[in-house]
C-alpha cells in the first residue's frame, strides 16, 4: 500500500506537536462524533469491497483492467505504454491485465500472484476492487483478499474445454465460489468471459449458466443473489456499455440477436422490441449495500504494515487493511493485539484520500505513532477503547465446522493450516465434540471418531500461536475460520467459544 500525503493529523487538545521529521502535528480542537458524521454522509461515503475470483487464465485481470480503462481510471498515455511494453515481450494481449498486475514477475509469467487493489465508481456505487490470483499455488493470497470482500465477481472462461477445466476436477472455479461464500459473500455476479471465442453462442452461455447456477445454489447462494452476464474482457464487449447503446457501434450481431431483457421493452412503429440485457457495470451498480456495524468496538484487521508514512516520522508505523467494525479518528488511542502495544492515530487514508475519520467497511491506511513495527505481524488487529474492549488473542477455541472434501478423515489430533483474515497459522483439531444435523442443528452423535465429508461438527481447535478471534455471534468478519490441508480447502466454520487459557 502507498500512503498519501494528507493534512496534519488531529487529536483533542487544540495544540501542535512537532514530529520526528520536524513537521508539526496539528491537533483538533474537538473530538468528532464519527457515528453522527457517518449518518449524515453515509450515501457519499459507503464503499463496497469487490473481490474478483475465478480459475487461472479465466481473464480476471484483463477484464477488470479493461473495465478500469473504460471508466477513465487509467489514462490514455499509460494504457498505450502498457500496450507497447507488452508487445515488446510478446504478450500484447496482456496489456489490460498490466493495469492490475504491477510486478515484473507477474507480467513476465502472465499470472496474478497477489491481491491487487484499485477503486472505481458507477452511477450509484463506489467500489474498492480486490483482484485476486486464480492459480492454485496462491489460494492463501486469494483468501486474504476475499476475507475483505462484501460482494464478488466470479469470472469463468467460456472457451471450449476451458470452462470444464476450471469447473470440473481440481479447477479453482468451484473452490473459489465455496471460499467466498464461506467468508460471508452473498451477492455474486458471474462474468461469462471469452464468449467471443465461441461465436457468442447462446447455447454455450445457457449451458454454463445452468451448470453454475445449480452448483452455486447448492453452496448456499440464493438464486436471486446470483446474476450472469456475457462479456469479452479483451475486446471490452458488454463491460460498461450495453450492446444496444448508440455509442457501441462495434457490438457483435450474434450477441445482439439473443441477449435481451424481456422485462424492458421499447415501442416503435406499433411493435414492442426488447432492449438489450444489462452490461457488467449495470449489475455491479445494483449490488445492495450491507449494514455496517459502525456502533461496535473498533477493529482493524491488518493486512500489511510499513515504517513511516505521510509525515515521514521514524516513530510511526502505517498499517493497511479493512475496518471490520466500529470507527476511528485521528488523535484516538489504539492498541495492537496480540502484544498490547499502544499508540495514537496520526493520519488516516481512505481509498487514497486523507480523512479525519473512517468507519466499518472502509479500506484504510492508518498511521500510528509511538508503536514499534516489530509489534505488528500478519493477523494483528488494531483496537480502540479500554484494554478490556480489545479483541481476544487465543490459542484454544471451539468452532462449528462444515467439512467439504478431505483426502484423510478429520479425527482427534488432525493437523491443518487455519486461515483467519490475512493470517495462516498451523492448528490441530484437538477434539471432536459432536456432529450436528445441518438443517436443525440438533446433535447427531457425541464424541464421534471422525467427521465425514459434508458433515457439520463442533470441534475444539488448538493454534500454534495466539490468534485474534471474536465469537461469530459478535462479529461475522472476525468469527470465521477456514481449514486447509495439502493445498486443499477442507472445512470452513464459525467461532462459538473462546478459551482465555
Amino acid at each position: 500500500p502507498q500512503s498519501q500525503q494528507g493534512p496534519p493529523s488531529t487529536t483533542g487538545t487544540g495544540t501542535t506537536t512537532p514530529t520526528d521529521s520536524g513537521t508539526p502535528l496539528v491537533k483538533s480542537k474537538r473530538r468528532i462524533d464519527v457515528a453522527a458524521e457517518y449518518a449524515k454522509n453515509q450515501r457519499d461515503r459507503d464503499t463496497l469491497n469487490l473481490v474478483v475470483v475465478g480459475h487461472v487464465d479465466a481473464g480476471k485481470s484483463t477484464l477488470m483492467g479493461h473495465l478500469l480503462y473504460a471508466l477513465g481510471q487509467v489514462n490514455e498515455r499509460t494504457m498505450r505504454k502498457f500496450e507497447r511494453d507488452a508487445e515488446k515481450i510478446g504478450k500484447g494481449s496482456f496489456a489490460y491485465a498490466w493495469v492490475l498486475d504491477e510486478t515484473d514477475e507477474e507480467r513476465a509469467r502472465g499470472v496474478t500472484m497477489d491481491v491487487a487493489t484499485s477503486s472505481f465508481a458507477t452511477k450509484n456505487r463506489r467500489f474498492t476492487l480486490l483482484d485476486s490470483p486464480g492459480h492454485k499455488d496462491f489460494v492463501p493470497n486469494m483468501i486474504s483478499g476475499a476475507s475483505r470482500a462484501d460482494v464478488a465477481v466470479l469470472v469463468v472462461d467460456a472457451s471450449t474445454g476451458e470452462f470444464e477445466s476450471g469447473f470440473d476436477g481440481n479447477g479453482q472455479t468451484r473452490e473459489h465460489a465455496i471460499l467466498i461464500r464461506s467468508l460471508g459473500v452473498r451477492q455474486l455476479v458471474v462474468a461469462v468471459n471469452k464468449l467471443d471465442c465461441v461465436g457468442w453462442s447462446q447455447g454455450r452461455y445457457a449451458e454454463i449458466v445452468d451448470r453454475l447456477l445449480a452448483f452455486l445454489t447448492g453452496c448456499g447462494y440464493l438464486k436471486d443473489d446470483v446474476r450472469f452476464v456475457p462479456v469479452s474482457g479483451l475486446k471490452g464487449t458488454n463491460l460498461v456499455r450495453r450492446i444496444d447503446d448508440d455509442a457501441n457501434s462495434t457490438a457483435p450481431a450474434e450477441l445482439q440477436a439473443w441477449y435481451v431483457d424481456e422485462t424492458n421493452t421499447e415501442h416503435g412503429q406499433g411493435e414492442a422490441k426488447a432492449k438489450a440485457g444489462p452490461c457488467l457495470v449495470d449489475l455491479l451498480d445494483t449490488f445492495a449495500m450491507p449494514e455496517r456495524p459502525v456502533s461496535k468496538a473498533f477493529r482493524l484487521a491488518v493486512t500489511d504494515f510499513f515504517k513511516g508514512g505521510a509525515f515521514g516520522s521514524s516513530s510511526s508505523v502505517s498499517v493497511s487493511g479493512r475496518i471490520a467494525q466500529g470507527h476511528v479518528q485521528v488523535g484516538e488511542h489504539v492498541v495492537v493485539v496480540p502484544g498490547g502495544a499502544s499508540g495514537v492515530v496520526r493520519a488516516i487514508d481512505v481509498d487514497g484520500a486523507s480523512e479525519e475519520w473512517a468507519v466499518a467497511g472502509d479500506s484504510v491506511v492508518v498511521m500510528i505513532q509511538d508503536v514499534d513495527m516489530q509489534q505488528f505481524a500478519g493477523g494483528s488487529v488494531v483496537c480502540a477503547g479500554p484494554p478490556a474492549a480489545a479483541i481476544a488473542a487465543v490459542r484454544r477455541f471451539e468452532a462449528q465446522l462444515v467439512v467439504f472434501d478431505s483426502q484423510v478423515p478429520i479425527t482427534n489430533g488432525f493437523p491443518a493450516l487455519m486461515h483467519v483474515q490475512s493470517l495462516g497459522v498451523p492448528v490441530v483439531v484437538h477434539r471432536i465434540i459432536e456432529t450436528l444435523d445441518q438443517r436443525s442443528g440438533e446433535v447427531v452423535r457425541r464424541r464421534p471418531r471422525h467427521i465425514r465429508k459434508g458433515a457439520t461438527a463442533r470441534v475444539e481447535i488448538h493454534a500454534e500461536t495466539p490468534v485474534c478471534l471474536e465469537l461469530f455471534s459478535e462479529s461475522k468478519e472476525l468469527g470465521r475460520v477456514l481449514l486447509r490441508k495439502n493445498g486443499e480447502t477442507i472445512a470452513a466454520g464459525i467461532v462459538t467459544k473462546l478459551f482465555s487459557k
